[in-house]
Formats: structure tokens, C-alpha cells, sequence
């Protein structure tokens, strides 16, 4: 199925383990471990230990009422656990499952706080839409294309990515553009469910998020696995991208997700040499 839905990979930095907690401890608990989910890594295999620590104190964090930021970074952590540590398909399932709930939960928070659509000034709107359509699209792979979208979850994942969108299009360094463009790659066209669905929109929401940071490694594989099926000079466009995406170097920041992102590029550009 290619890469993870929408290759997540927000910029941080551990924080520093002797200065104090502000805000809600257990929230800032989880930050400390997801900030080290690359620790004990096995090549781009992720350790469960890190990110099983930051699910814990998030999980009981979005405990609390009206605690929108504990829930989206809790769809996030179960999102890395699920696609970064070598589980079973079962094990995936479960893990993103419960991250598209907690996920809704936390737009639902962000919506009541809106009182209609004016997310402005709340940090956690963009977020919100966005982890929790990664896990609903993950979920999604995993249950069957078909299946999912005659249940509504393509409609679900369009109506959240347009949210991301109209919020903040830099978000996640395009992350809105990123997850419409996978929509309309992976979901299947349907009559009178998702006729809207098109590889012209695939390409047009890919590019736009390389326009908007054209450093992402998951921008750059999924564009190029969007022009690889189209003419001669789109598949050379593809190769061209790919063969400069695996001679980058991964970000420290976020490796176990770059070091995934490239091996799924080497596999691509290997299908696609070979004719």
C-alpha cells in the first residue's frame, strides 16, 4: 500500500529532563517520551518502550474533560506505535482504532470551543483534524478500501483534510495537502459515494504539498508515487525524485519515520527500473 497515510512527522526536540514541567504534567510526560521514540531503534524499527510510555501518560491525560491536547497526542503516539514498530496487523488495528477515537473526541472538544468554524487562536484545531484522519486512514488500509468508504470514512478523511487545510495549509509542513492527496491515490472510486475521487486532484493536492515544503521526505514519495503510473515523462519525473530523496539524509528529529520513508523509496525505485 506504499508508505503510512500521512508519513506524520512533526519537528521536535527532547526537552530538557531538569526543567520543570509547566502546563499538565502528565501531558508534558507524554512530550518527554514521544520526544524519544527513536530511542533503542533498530535500523527503522522503532523500540515500543518510548512510545508506549507517551501513549500511557496521554491516555491517562484525556482522562480529563475538554483535554483536546491530550487526545490528539494520543492518536499521534498510537499512529507512530502502530506504523513504526513492527506490529501485526491485528495489533495495528487496535492501535488505530482507538486513535481515530480519541482523535474525534478531541475535534469534538475543538468545536464545541469554536461555537461554528472560527478555529483561530486554538492551537489544537489544526492537530486535532489531522491525527485523527491519519488514523482514520491507517484504520482504513488495514479494514478493506471498499468496505471503508461505503461506511463514510473517504468522506470523513476528505472533510478533515480540507479542516487541516483551511486552518493552517503549513501545518505538519503540508500536511492537509499530504493527506487529501492520499485520499483521492488510495480510495476507490465509487458511484454516488466517491465519484469525486480523481488522480488529477491525487497530483494537484501532491504538489501542493511540495510546494509547501519540498524538503518532507513523505511529500516527495508520495508525489513521485502518484506521477510513476502516468506518462513517460511523469514516471522519469517520479525516478528523478526518488533517487534524490534516498541520497538525503534522514532528519535526526525524526528518523525512524525518514529511514522508513527511504526504504520504501528503494523498493519503488527498484519496481520501477525494472520496467
Amino acid at each position: 500500500m506504499g508508505a503510512a497515510w500521512a508519513g506524520g512527522q512533526q519537528r521536535d526536540r527532547p526537552p530538557d529532563p531538569m526543567r520543570p514541567l509547566g502546563g499538565n504534567p502528565l501531558i508534558a510526560e507524554g512530550d518527554y517520551h514521544y520526544a524519544r521514540r527513536q530511542d533503542g531503534r533498530v535500523g527503522a524499527r522503532a523500540s515500543e518502550r518510548e512510545i508506549s510510555a507517551s501513549i500511557a501518560a496521554y491516555d491517562t491525560a484525556s482522562r480529563a474533560p475538554d483535554t483536546a491536547e491530550a487526545r490528539w497526542k494520543l492518536a499521534r503516539a498510537l499512529y507512530f506505535k502502530g506504523a513504526y514498530t513492527g506490529l501485526d496487523v491485528d495489533a495495528q488495528k487496535a492501535l488505530y482504532e482507538k486513535g481515530r477515537r480519541a482523535g474525534d473526541e478531541a475535534i469534538a472538544i475543538v468545536e464545541r470551543r469554536a461555537k461554528g468554524t472560527d478555529f483561530s487562536g486554538d492551537s489544537d484545531a489544526a492537530p486535532s483534524y489531522f491525527w485523527s484522519a491519519v488514523d482514520w486512514g491507517q484504520w482504513a488500509l488495514l479494514a478493506g478500501k471498499l468496505e471503508s468508504a461505503k461506511i463514510g470514512v473517504a468522506d470523513k478523511i476528505r472533510a478533515y483534510s480540507t479542516s487541516v487545510i483551511g486552518i493552517d495549509p503549513t501545518f505538519e509542513e503540508g500536511g492537509g495537502y499530504r493527506l487529501l492527496g492520499r485520499l483521492h491515490d488510495q480510495a476507490p472510486w465509487i458511484p454516488f459515494l466517491t465519484g469525486w475521487v480523481s488522480r488529477e486532484e491525487a497530483l494537484k493536492s501532491r504538489r501542493l504539498a511540495v510546494a509547501t515544503n519540498g524538503d518532507n521526505f513523505v511529500n516527495r514519495l508520495f508525489l513521485a508515487e502518484a506521477l510513476a503510473n502516468g506518462s513517460s515523462a511523469e514516471a522519469k519525473e517520479a525516478i528523478g525524485i526518488l533517487e534524490r530523496l534516498v541520497a538525503d539524509g534522514p532528519s535526526p528529529s525524526h528518523l525512524v519515520e525518514d529511514l522508513n520513508t527511504q526504504e520504501i523509496a528503494r523498493k519503488d525505485l527498484a519496481q520501477w527500473k525494472k520496467g
